[in-house]
């Protein structure tokens, strides 16, 4: 099947999860259980029971929320392909959501890569002990402004902005009195809002430089191949061919902002015109529109959404599903 050059999938990061995710679309594809009973002979317990059941509490430790992310939009992919859907020309995930793609663009097997996130998250958390980091949303303040607050409060801690989500919407992480600090700082210079988020470390910053240098030994040991379909990454919004090249990029992310903005921006660039969220929720969508409101973008998460998103793709393509 040919790529469709005006087609881009995007794949979801942490906070997309919720107890039920998938269950209407697990009753009509079967694959989608038997892609969750693949990523649990690799992590050794029953992860779609654990999705289906809960509590939420259990859902949302770092460990667990990366491998059933990486799972459940693996499992939508496939539902698409099985359907027939158009194959995309571009891939691009939002932090965690970059393995998601990588495996869809078959750079790296869906059980390698399940251990691999599995550790990432436990690198992740174990990096900054808990109540030491925290992460916190800011809307209503350009990003510069952002940069230089957090530069002229950071002191001899770490706070940077690290989630360019969209224009207008940056997240900042760092060690907690710092992020309290520009939190602050912030309000006081008109952001429509400033708020803690519900996580216990601060991803994409330099203090994830050792979860990094853990998690690299085991990816550079990891078979990974050439993209069927070319990602545009996270680190520097461009695409890249060599698998020795995409290992690194991975392990850079783990300590370096996630320039969303720029990822869509890179898809738009190359001639996309519609996005389908591959994954649970309607983050990435609602980004989407943020970022550019001449993309149309669609979610495929429940069987009413994937029935929409295969219709509006075969319309906006002229063709039907191959």
């Amino acid at each position: 099947m040919d790529n469709k050059d005006n087609l881009a999938f995007v794949f979801p990061g942490q906070g997309s999860q919720r107890v039920g995710m998938l269950a209407e679309l697990a009753a009509r594809y079967p694959v989608v259980e038997q892609t969750f009973a693949e990523a649990s002979e690799v992590l050794g317990y029953d992860l779609w029971r654990l999705v289906q059941e809960g509590p939420e509490e259990a859902l949302a430790l770092t460990e667990r929320t990366q491998p059933m992310l990486l799972a459940a939009s693996t499992a939508v992919w496939r539902v698409w392909n099985e359907r027939g859907g158009a194959r995309p020309a571009w891939l691009a995930g939002h932090s965690l959501g970059e393995w998601s793609a990588l495996v869809a663009a078959e750079v790296v097997d869906f059980p390698a890569a399940v251990q691999l996130v599995r550790l990432r998250g436990a690198y992740m958390q174990e990096a900054v002990p808990p109540g030491e980091g925290a992460m916190a949303a800011v809307m209503g303040v350009a990003e510069e402004e952002v940069e230089r607050v957090c530069a002229e409060v950071a002191g001899d801690q770490v706070v940077a902005a690290v989630n360019y989500n969209s224009p207008g919407q940056v997240v900042i992480a760092g060690h907690a009195p710092a992020v309290a600090r520009a939190l602050e700082a912030l309000r006081a210079a008109g952001a429509r809002r400033a708020v803690p988020l519900p996580v216990s470390a601060p991803f994409h910053t330099s203090l994830m430089r050792p979860a990094a240098e853990r998690l690299a030994r085991e990816v550079r040991a990891t078979p990974f191949r050439a993209p069927r379909i070319p990602v545009i990454h996270n680190v520097h919004a461009a695409p890249e061919a060599d698998p020795e090249a995409i290992k690194e990029l991975v392990i850079e992310q783990i300590h370096r902002p996630v320039l969303w903005v720029d990822c869509v921006r890179a898809l738009a660039e190359r001639g996309v015109e519609i996005l389908v969220e591959c994954g649970p929720g309607r983050v990435l969508q609602g980004l989407v529109r943020r970022i550019d409101r001449s993309l149309a973008a669609y979610a495929a998460d429940e069987p009413a959404a994937l029935e929409e998103a295969l219709g509006a793709v075969c319309e906006t393509l002229g063709e039907g599903n191959e």
